[in-house]
């Protein structure tokens, strides 16, 4: 099980470092804007995501189509999130903000924790030779650097509730992706199969006693514990990390 293959070690570590350079500027630059301004980051990368899976969608389509490429993935949730939080100015708005500030915590965990699980070291080396190996790469990084703009430009003020819309949000999503990853047998979100060796085959054992069904029920569940606890863990880090950087000032919200 390899967490951080020679190809992440070379391109992920400069990357984080121009990222938080960009945050950092960032800071300095548009701190003290209004949040009409300080929001403008999140669009345009919320744009940008946007384009890049229409173009990852087409050329699925010209190639008959694979149905793994249904965006029910748990990093299909930031199609939804960023730019929900990017252009939503409802009531709801810092709940929004933070719901999509702890998703977006949890791919940045992830990428410093276990990179190739998100994405291959062979997506880093074709990454100009295949628009889908291109596609993983940036929008991935792209993610991770509107995490850390989220942090730096003091988009959000905590609300109470925060935790409960989060835990409603992503048992929806558990919800969706485990049934259709069972309907249509393809890996969302890992709900049909796990991308770990090791648990991966400790479900093949489960299975081989318990049977396929009543494996997959459990392991469905499990794995939805597991992606909500790990979330609502990435939202508290999120929170850290926005204390630390804002202290007990409070965003400005106009």
């Amino acid at each position: 099980m390899e967490l951080w293959s020679p190809q992440h070690l070379k391109t992920l570590i400069p990357s984080i470092l121009i990222m938080l350079a960009l945050s950092t500027a960032g800071f300095f630059l548009l701190g003290k804007k209004s949040l009409k301004i300080r929001i403008l980051p999140i669009q345009i990368i919320s744009g940008i995501l946007i384009i890049l899976e229409l173009g990852k969608q087409i050329i699925s389509f010209r190639n008959g189509y694979d149905l793994y490429h249904i965006p029910l993935h748990y990093c299909s949730l930031f199609l939804f999130v960023l730019p929900l939080m990017a252009f939503y100015s409802g009531k709801h708005k810092q709940v929004v903000y933070g719901m999509a500030a702890g998703i977006c915590a949890s791919l940045f965990l992830l990428m410093l924790i276990y990179p190739s699980l998100i994405y291959s070291g062979s997506d880093i080396d074709d990454y100009f030779k295949r628009y889908m190996a291109m596609h993983t790469v940036t929008f991935h990084n792209l993610v991770m650097l509107a995490f850390l703009l989220i942090v730096a430009l003091k988009v959000h003020t905590p609300q109470k509730g925060e935790r409960k819309a989060i835990v409603l949000f992503m048992c929806g999503f558990c919800a969706i992706s485990g049934t259709m990853a069972q309907v249509l047998k393809t890996n969302y979100a890992n709900f049909y199969s796990c991308n770990i060796p090791p648990l991966e085959n400790l479900r093949l054992q489960i299975q081989a006693v318990l049977g396929y069904w009543p494996t997959q029920i459990l392991y469905v569940l499990i794995v939805s514990l597991l992606t909500v606890l790990f979330t609502l863990m990435s939202y508290q880090f999120y929170l850290l990390l926005h204390k630390a950087v804002n202290g007990k000032k409070a965003a400005q919200t106009v």
